[in-house]
Formats: C-alpha cells, sequence, structure tokens
C-alpha cells in the first residue's frame, strides 16, 4: 500500500518531532554522509566529460526521485511512520514561516558568519556537523531571501510556465535548453546573475549557504525541496500524458551527446534503474 507525503505546512506536531528525529538518527549513523558524498560525486556539469546524471541532464527528475525515495527508505528504517514532506515555495516564502521553525529546521543563519543558530539542526545544538562539503565549514550556514543582493522565491505563475511545457525535454539535453519542460524546472537560463535562476536553481540560490553547489544535502531542507519538485513531475505527468521521458533513444555516435545523457530504457548510475522503471511511482508512495 502507497504512503503518502504530505505538504510541510500540514505537518502535525508528531509528525514534525518524529521526522527530525529520524534525521538526526540517521545522521549520528554515519548514514546521512553518505547521501552528501553521493551527491557531490554526481553533481557533474556540462563542461566536464562523461556522463551526466543528476544535474543539467534529462535524467535530473529520475535521479533525484530515486535519490529521495533512498533517504526515505533510510528514514523509515528507523521510523515507519516518517515520509519525506514537500515545501511549497509558492506558498510558504517568508524567511519565518514554515520549514524556518525552531520545532522543525530552524531558521537564518547569523549576520556575521550565516551560521544556523536555532533549530534541531544548529551546530551548536551538537547534533549536526557538516563532515562532507566543498568547504571546510563545520556548521550548517544558510542566507536566506540572499541579504547581500535580495531574490524572491518562484511564483506560482513561474512554476507553471515550466508545466504548461508539453515536451520533457529537448536536444542538446543540457544547461543551454530553452524549451521542455526539465530545465523550465530545473531552471538555467541565460544571462548572468540573479535573471539567470529559474524554479529549483533560484530556491537553492534562495536559501544560500549550505543549499549552493555540490553539497546541498548537508541542509535537510534540500528533502523538502527535491521532494515538492517530485511532486511537479507527477502533474506534469498528469498533465501530458501522451508525453513521456526524453530522450527514448541514446543520441547517436556523431552527437556531440553521445554517452553524456541517459535515455529512457538506460540504467541510471549509481543505480540499476531506468528512467522508465522511475516514471510511475504510484505503488510506493503519494502526494496529499
Amino acid at each position: 500500500m502507497a504512503y503518502v507525503r504530505k505538504n510541510v505546512r500540514n505537518l502535525t506536531a508528531t509528525e514534525r518531532r518524529r521526522f527530525v528525529d529520524a534525521l538526526l538518527a540517521l545522521k549520528r549513523r554515519g548514514e546521512y554522509d553518505e547521501f552528501v558524498r553521493m551527491h557531490i560525486q554526481y553533481y557533474t556539469a556540462d563542461g566536464e566529460d562523461g556522463l551526466r546524471t543528476a544535474h543539467m541532464a534529462p535524467s535530473f527528475l529520475p535521479w533525484h526521485r530515486r535519490f529521495v525515495l533512498d533517504l526515505e527508505r533510510a528514514l523509515r528504517r528507523i521510523d515507519s511512520s516518517v515520509t519525506v514532506p514537500y515545501w511549497d515555495w509558492t506558498r510558504d516564502r517568508s524567511t519565518t514561516s514554515v520549514p524556518w521553525t525552531k520545532d522543525l529546521l530552524g531558521g537564518n543563519g547569523r549576520r556575521s558568519d550565516r551560521q544556523v543558530m536555532t533549530g534541531p539542526f544548529a551546530y551548536a545544538s551538537g547534533h549536526w556537523t557538516i563532515k562532507e562539503g566543498v568547504t571546510d565549514g563545520r556548521f550548517l550556514a544558510r542566507d536566506l531571501g540572499r541579504s547581500a543582493s535580495p531574490i524572491q522565491l518562484p511564483t506560482a505563475k513561474e512554476l507553471q510556465g515550466a508545466l504548461d511545457d508539453p515536451v520533457y525535454d529537448a536536444w542538446p539535453w543540457n544547461s543551454t535548453v530553452r524549451k521542455g519542460f526539465r530545465n523550465k524546472l530545473e531552471g538555467w537560463g541565460s544571462g548572468s546573475g540573479s535573471a539567470s535562476w529559474h524554479n529549483h536553481n533560484r530556491v537553492h540560490r534562495w536559501v544560500g549557504g549550505a543549499m549552493l553547489g555540490g553539497a546541498s544535502v548537508n541542509d535537510p531542507v534540500f528533502w523538502l525541496h527535491h521532494a515538492f519538485l517530485d511532486l511537479q513531475w507527477y502533474r506534469w505527468q498528469r498533465a501530458h500524458r501522451s508525453h513521456r521521458y526524453l530522450p527514448a533513444e541514446p543520441p547517436g555516435a556523431r552527437d556531440d551527446q553521445h554517452g553524456r545523457v541517459v535515455a529512457r530504457h538506460q540504467k541510471l548510475p549509481p543505480w540499476n534503474d531506468t528512467p522508465d522503471q522511475l516514471e510511475d511511482m504510484s505503488g510506493v508512495y503519494r502526494y496529499a
């Protein structure tokens, strides 16, 4: 029987506590840092050689679907009542709304060094030391809204712009493509600065701190953000039932993207699943 993922704003006090407790237990066991390491390992950009799976590629959505599912399974081995909630950043848009509460993810970082000082994931609490990252920082940092150069979270209209595109993705299957649902949701735009960050990417920039770059998993909001993106893929599938993951076949030997993207029936490293197998999760979980 499928279990339910809820909007984080609808969690009861008990559900919040159990979700947090399961995350802290996973961290104590050392398992959480394995997820951080994996995301860093698969954070491959357009300019790098080899296969891209997690970002800047069609498999952005199935890769993160499986990634979130693996984390959720680990949490449920600790507490079977726990599921990963989602954060609807088109509705809960302030620096003090959910999920930035003391009983959930804690709040913004302090002005001097952006260190999070409140909530269960604050360094001072002694339960959430950063051990895997791209810098030497040991504490969780946030800069909600980018204090030095403020930006806003994506709006419902901006998100709908991605959902309205009936094509899943398009050649050249990377960060430069300007059509297709995948990159409109992932959010690589033209130009520079804040104008080039859309949807998924702008949320990472808005949170700031640990959420910037490959080690973004160090902030537990990563999972709530990607659960919401997973929900958008589900909504897109419902709205465009005749359209599926692309590319259906691997790019040919003369294509610049040959060997660089995962086609519908190819295995998605580091797992044996294919995007085709990950398109329908209705037997595992559903969204409330």
